[in-house]
């Protein structure tokens, strides 16, 4: 794709990246059979296509209207179209750099103004979300159909090993998965605990930083990320230090992997993040290497069915596929994939917040899929997808690694 870039982002870091991700992409449109709000809405301008026609536009001087926003807001983020797109197009990376400078040429109403800086302000912060989560709880009964569904039970968190052991790898605690399910890094930690490995936590690590980065607060995301490299770098060198970085959320995980690039243009930290990034690993890719020994510590521990549902920043950020069902087949577990389950339940974390009407429909053709498979127990790999499904279903919707320390634990 031939492009003439405007003088304000032209020379620019951003521009010169999306300079070479627009080159690269020949329009063919294998990327909308997969975009989910292209399957739902069936307008051009809400595919990957279109969408990168319109921020081409934008770079190029073109105007810059409400409704360009609104095609971009609508768009999940799941990369689905990444795993698609047979020329390798990094669409995600070109989505940041357009919403950024639509977002400074498109003033947004009071009301979204307010919605999205309470969102970005308050979600991040544990000492501040963690009460109002407890206080939303406590009041369910008076609140309206749609404000319960946002509102996951309340759940206790499980005991966490005392043991030190002499591998040792360091665990993101996050932000808000604590507060909404206190239980699964705590599983993580058992579990790894009963293979020799214990999971350590720098105080003073939040965030990831992909929820400001990722609703145009771009400079505070990055601040996050920065805070969170501090946090961890006395545990990357020296006696005793950690062989990896552990993320139980995969929407934490394709972001604190992508450091290093979202870095790259920081002197102080450039170096520090591609560390960092080189480090992480998904949860999954911890535990297969255990595969075996799971296996035969686990087998016919559990005689439920189970039904996977693959994260987007599992399959398509990350592109991580088939570890988690191997881990939970060689325990013997019958664990089932819907149909279209590369597709994105609508969670996308602040989206089903922030567009409620096409989350819910995603969410409703997910569970639908999921209800087929007959599964006793829905499992996932991300917090946000757990909550937005289980909002829509009586069936329990766990992480898979509480299945695995539940099971565990019966079997010590």
């Amino acid at each position: 794709m031939q492009t003439n870039l405007a003088d304000f982002i032209k020379n620019t870091r951003d521009g010169e990246e999306a300079e070479a991700i627009l080159r690269a992409c020949v329009h063919c449109g294998f990327c909308n059979a997969t975009c989910p709000t292209y399957q739902l809405l069936g307008d051009e301008l809400d595919g990957p296509r279109g969408r990168i026609y319109l921020i081409k536009q934008v770079l190029e001087g073109e105007p810059v209207t409400a409704k360009t926003q609104g095609h971009l807001d609508r768009c999940l983020t799941c990369r689905n179209c990444e795993s698609t797109c047979p020329s390798g197009v990094r669409y995600g990376r070109l989505l940041d750099i357009g919403r950024k400078v639509v977002e400074q040429r498109v003033p947004r109403p009071a009301r979204e103004r307010i919605e999205r800086y309470v969102l970005k302000e308050a979600l991040p912060r544990a000492w501040l979300f963690t009460p109002a989560l407890r206080a939303g709880q406590l009041l369910r009964p008076l609140l309206s159909k749609p404000m319960q569904d946002k509102l996951p039970r309340f759940t206790l968190a499980g005991r966490r090993p005392a043991r030190a052991h002499a591998r040792k790898m360091l665990l993101l605690d996050g932000c808000a998965q604590p507060a909404m399910a206190p239980n699964i890094n705590g599983a993580a930690a058992r579990v790894l605990d009963a293979l020799g490995v214990q999971l350590i936590l720098a105080p003073k690590a939040g965030c990831c930083g992909a929820l400001r980065y990722h609703m145009n607060d771009q400079d505070g995301g990055l601040d996050d990320m920065r805070r969170n490299i501090d946090a961890w770098w006395p545990y990357l060198d020296g006696a005793g230090a950690v062989e990896a970085i552990v993320m139980t959320a995969s929407g934490c995980g394709v972001t604190v992997k992508e450091y290093g690039h979202l870095l790259a243009h920081d002197p102080a930290y450039a170096d520090k993040a591609r560390r960092v990034s080189a480090l992480t690993r998904d949860l999954s890719e911890i535990l297969a290497p255990f595969e075996e020994e799971l296996g035969r510590k686990l087998r016919g521990k559990v005689g439920q069915r189970i039904a996977y549902h693959p994260p987007c920043t599992l399959q398509h950020g990350q592109q991580i596929r088939g570890k988690v069902e191997a881990l939970l087949r060689a325990a013997g577990v019958d664990v089932k994939l819907c149909a279209d389950s590369h597709l994105c339940c609508g969670s996308a974390g602040t989206y089903s917040m922030l567009q409620p009407e096409l989350a819910l429909r995603l969410r409703d053709q997910k569970l639908a899929h999921l209800a087929d498979t007959g599964a006793d127990l829905i499992v996932s790999a991300n917090i946000g997808c757990q909550v937005h499904l289980q909002s829509g279903t009586e069936t329990p919707v766990r992480h898979w690694i509480e299945l695995i320390d539940r099971a565990l634990s019966g079997a010590r």
